[in-house]
């Protein structure tokens, strides 16, 4: 088995890590299949904008393969929402036009591109005891090895550096591994919103309380 190597974020690692992306984009499984005809579309909401604004907190896993995995984060919420807002949305909405129609008809690129017209910023409360936010994704031959975790802990650690007091992060439902995953990093349970089908579960670490 290949080892992998965590890294800074690099310019020319966006393909890379789209593709990551759609890999685990159907609840953190393989999710090429659905997004056939856009592979890029999730994205360009998940992906591409941390690396773009948030580069000092961006992390790639690389293998002889090339890019496995990566961890993204944002030590303020409510600000990098504000630049996706203003800075990258515009031109989402400009390039691919909201689907028309009964929604449920759309293809899961429809539902993705509604959703560059119809933006989630939530955010669990307190916000003040979890302004930061953090996003991971590995390929399946990148799991199980300890490398999620030390991305995550790396992330982390440049949050506290940075005066962060914690940080929350949204898990699908239907992604049943992952809540393990982060209790296992300290996270706990804030909210759920949405549906047993559909919905999310926010988690919130507290740096304070945390080594």
């Amino acid at each position: 088995m290949n080892e992998c190597i965590i890294r800074p974020y690099r310019a020319g690692d966006e393909a890379g890590a789209n593709h990551v992306c759609v890999k685990t984009g159907d609840h953190g499984k393989d999710g090429e299949a659905y997004y056939r005809e856009d592979p890029d579309a999730l994205g360009r909401i998940f992906v591409e904008p941390y690396l773009a604004f948030e580069p000092e907190l961006s992390l790639i896993l690389e293998d002889p393969d090339g890019i496995c995995g990566y961890a993204l984060g944002t030590s303020d919420s409510h600000a990098f929402f504000h630049r996706y807002e203003t800075e990258w949305r515009p031109r989402l909405c400009a390039r691919f036009p909201a689907p028309a129609g009964d929604p449920g008809s759309w293809s899961r690129v429809q539902a993705v591109y509604h959703g560059y017209h119809n933006p989630d910023y939530y955010c669990p409360e307190p916000y003040a005891e979890y302004p930061a936010h953090l996003h991971i994704d590995l390929l399946d031959r990148a799991q199980g090895r300890g490398y999620g975790r030390r991305m995550m802990l790396q992330v982390m650690d440049e949050l506290r550096r940075r005066g962060s007091p914690g940080a929350h992060l949204g898990v699908s439902i239907l992604n049943k591994p992952a809540p393990g995953f982060y209790q296992k990093l300290g996270f706990r349970e804030l909210i759920r919103v949405g549906t047993d089908t559909d919905g999310c579960i926010y988690m919130g670490l507290s740096f304070r309380a945390s080594p």
